[in-house]
Formats: C-alpha cells, structure tokens, sequence
C-alpha cells in the first residue's frame, strides 16, 4: 500500500478559482470534468491508461493539515474563508472511467469527475500528474513488451527519475506485461516480482575477475547473473562458466554493439558447455533497439531510462476539461483546443471476430449497442467512497488482451494513424 500523502499536490490557480467560487456561491454548482487527450504523442498508436488504481488510493487520502493551511494563509494564498473550507475537504462525488490497462485513443473520456465545482477542479493537478506520468510509462512499456516479441523485460530504472515516480514506474511497467522490476519498494507495496544482478562496481572492488564472481556466486549460489563485460567479455564469460560451472543460471551484457556481442557470447557459452545458461542485455534499451535485437540469441532485456522517460513521451499529454455545469454541456471553443460539451459514455465496437474496429462515444446519451460492443467506462469512487477495482495482475491481463484486439497495424512501432478511430457524437 502506498503509504504517501499527496500534500498540496495542487496548484495556486485551482485555490484562485476555488476562493472566488466560495464568495460568490458558485463552487457548489454541480460540476462533470472529462481527463482525455486530444492527441497521442508523435510516433504512437495507442495510449494504455495506467495509475487509477493508485490514484483512487491518493484521492481517499486527500487532505489539508493545519502546516499546510497556515503556509497559504501566510503566503497569501488563501482567505479566512477558503482556508475553512480546506480545512473539511473531504471529496464526495463520483468518479467513473475506463479501466486500468484499458488502450485510449485520441477523445477517450478516460476518467469522469463529477460533484461540485469546487471539490472537483481541486484534484485536477493530482489527477493529471498521475495518469500523464502513469499512461506515459505503461505505453512505452507496452510497446517495449511488443517488440520483445514474448520474451522477458526487466524494469530497472530507478536511478533516472524521482524516488517516489520509480516507484510507480515499475508498477506500470509491470501493468505493461515487463516481468519483473529492480526497486524493491514496488516489490513490497505492489508484489511486483524483483530481480537484479551486481553492477560493474562489484567486480572492480576485488583484485580479479575470478575473485568478484566467486564471491558472488558463494553468496548466491548458481541461480544468479553475473555481469561478464567490466574488462574483456570473451574472457568475461570463460571465467563466468570457470567459476559456477556450465549450470550457471545467467550473464548480462550491458554495453556495446549488443548484436554482435550477443551472437558471439551464445557460441561461446555453447562451446564452453553452459548451453543452458541465459543471456541478458541491458543499457540504454528502447523498444527499437529491442526489436532490432529480435533475432539474436537474447534470452531476457533490462529495461531503464527509456521506460521511466516514456521513452521519448514523458507524458501522456492528458487534459482535465469542464464539460457539463448543472446538467448543461459547456465546450471551449478555442483554437485547436476546442472541447466536446457533456458527461460522455463509450463504447469499443469489434468483428466477431474480436479485433476492435471503432470507439464510440456519446455526450449526454448511451451509444446503440451492437452485440460486439464493450463498454469501456467503471466505478471508482461512488459518494467518495472507493470502489474496489480489479488487483494489478487483472489489469495486467486486461492489457495484454487488448493489445490482441487492435488490427496488428496498430502495434508497429512506426508512425501512423491511431490503432482505431473514435467517433464521438455531441450533445444534441
């Protein structure tokens, strides 16, 4: 369980218009929010959404400490009034959306806030900044996981972000199909399998070679990964196989021309007789360089910057938007930043045979269902109190299933149009 507190995880400009809803009655006026993005980041064909889980969690335990209140009130953040209400803040309306693992395309209303003016538009920073570094992650690691082809990934990023987006870096990695992670905090909140072998360090602590793989394998036993590339790697694995024995559960390469290497390693440790032991690649991977290593004897990748970065997308370029004001659509006419007005419902349509053709979506009305429909919308917060949603592993598979549906045009890795188009109708 996440056990960080989400302290003023707002912005000034939301207590701006929260403070002027107060005075003049308007914050209590019932109010739908829409988080939706108005395009995918370039290259992309699909958004995975991830973190509602853990969000759901952190808006539970929203709250206002009385440090807190006294640094706006001091700062001038905040009048008597505003601060008063801080101080009960307590979030007790709905909120509904599409499932964790769930794909999104451009106009998928993910998730749907509703309650009054002044309760939703305070979240709006928390929501954002979860579901854009989340949803960024999760597509990355998606697509990393395509290219991989079935076979294993490993999450180690964690000393390229900030501790607590490490964190929830791997859990959406994981939610993305990678096997296991390095960081051991998500190990333990989210029971997300752990594995990790000793860094170049380790070897260049002791004298030799020989020496920093014998301890290793006296403290571990065979069943590890020993890093064979800090001096010469032909001569690397010889004194791998030399020290464990040909049963050696593993080597990992982490630099240079990892084709080559990779070949070369494999008839090595074949003609040493290890024939069983593994071959890891890491360093700089991206979901490129991982599908241009498909054809070579790889047996697991370690995955890192590129996967915590978003490799390339850092966010997933959400947008939280006003669409409905006591039961009437509003919309933002400007400039290719326009909005659809009303509480919209959605559906994804599919052949028969299952491949997803179209997403529907409907303001202020349930799009005509079709016997291969599937409604993309769930429960998360009723009256402000959580719904129990399915656990990580379920999402998990969620995701993997909804990869299977898109036409396979929508996994390239190249640029192109969305997997599938959404056709949203307005409120009439």
């Amino acid at each position: 369980m996440n056990t960080s507190r989400p302290a003023l995880l707002t912005d000034h400009y939301e207590l701006t218009m929260i403070s002027a809803g107060l005075r003049d009655g308007t914050a209590d006026r019932h109010c739908v929010f829409e988080v939706f993005a108005r395009r995918l980041p370039t290259g992309r064909r699909y958004g995975v959404v991830a973190g509602t889980g853990r969000l759901v969690d952190l808006i539970r335990d929203f709250r206002f400490d009385e440090a807190e209140i006294a640094f706006l009130r001091s700062s001038g953040v905040v009048d008597d009034e505003t601060a008063a209400w801080l101080s009960r803040y307590r979030f007790t309306g709905d909120i509904d959306g599409y499932a964790e693992g769930e794909l999104f395309f451009p106009g998928s209303p993910i998730l749907t806030v509703s309650g009054t003016f002044a309760e939703c538009v305070l979240l709006e920073t928390l929501i954002l900044s979860v579901l854009n570094y989340d949803s960024a992650v999760a597509a990355a690691a998606a697509r990393m996981v395509t290219a991989a082809r079935g076979r294993t990934l490993i999450e180690m990023g964690a000393r390229r972000v900030h501790e607590e987006a490490a964190v929830a870096a791997a859990r959406a990695a994981y939610l993305a199909g990678f096997g296991y992670t390095s960081n051991l905090a998500a190990g333990q909140r989210y029971g997300i399998p752990t594995a990790g072998t000793a860094a170049h360090a380790f070897t260049l602590l002791y004298d030799d070679e020989p020496a920093a793989f014998a301890s290793q394998v006296a403290a571990q036993g065979k069943n590890t990964t020993l890093l064979v590339d800090t001096y010469d790697i032909t001569q690397g694995i010889r004194n791998a196989i030399e020290v464990a024995g040909t049963d050696l559960r593993a080597i990992r390469i982490d630099s240079g021309d990892l084709s080559v290497l990779a070949l070369q390693s494999r008839q090595l440790l074949d003609s040493l007789g290890a024939t069983e032991t593994k071959i890891i690649v890491s360093g700089d991977l991206d979901e490129n360089a991982i599908a241009a290593l498909a054809a070579e004897p790889v047996d697991m990748y370690g995955a890192g910057t590129a996967v915590v970065t978003g490799s390339g997308a850092p966010t997933a370029g959400l947008v939280y938007k006003l669409v409905e004001v006591d039961g009437r659509p509003v919309v933002k006419r400007s400039e290719n930043k326009a909005t659809v007005g009303g509480r919209k419902i959605a559906v994804r349509r599919h052949k028969p045979t299952g491949t997803a053709t179209e997403e529907i979506v409907v303001s202020q009305g349930v799009p005509d269902r079709l016997p291969n429909d599937r409604a993309l919308q769930r429960s998360y917060v009723i009256g402000g109190e959580p719904v129990t949603g399915p656990a990580l592993a379920e999402s998990r598979d969620h995701l993997r299933q909804c990869l299977i549906s898109i036409p396979w045009e929508g996994l390239k890795l190249s640029a192109g149009d969305p997997a599938i188009p959404v056709t949203i109708v307005p409120a009439t």
